[in-house]
């Protein structure tokens, strides 16, 4: 049985997925967690953000804080100043997605220890 790219199993059809995708596309790669968990504590300024982030290229920063605040769950300040001062928050949405994400990372801890033994029987076979 082969699946065309409209069909899911259990009846939920390609279209019902789109929202999904559309978080998933957002939120789904790292920096856009470890971004959205370090606003979740206190608003920051671009290399505060950085420092807390070790890794994280300046241009992965810009694009995942771009993204974030296009999705309405960043936002960001300008205070004129100079140099200009700009600091970045969650959103009241921004700060919806805290709920979901800590169950995620509820889980991942509760099974890392299951995950870890599953990927080291797989690499010995």
């Amino acid at each position: 049985m082969s699946l065309s790219n409209t069909d899911v199993p259990n009846g939920v059809n390609h279209e019902a997925c789109r929202p999904i995708r559309e978080v998933l596309g957002i939120v789904g790669d790292k920096w856009s967690l470890l971004i959205t968990y370090q606003l979740s504590r206190q608003k920051l300024r671009f290399n505060e953000l950085r420092r807390a982030l070790p890794g994280i290229s300046q241009r992965m920063l810009t694009y995942s804080l771009r993204e974030l605040e296009r999705a309405g769950l960043v936002l960001r300040t300008v205070t004129p100043s100079v140099p200009p001062r700009v600091d970045y928050e969650l959103t009241p949405l921004g700060a919806t997605l805290l709920v979901p994400v800590q169950g995620l990372t509820d889980w991942a801890v509760a099974h890392q220890a299951e995950m870890e033994a599953a990927r080291a029987r797989y690499d010995e076979a």
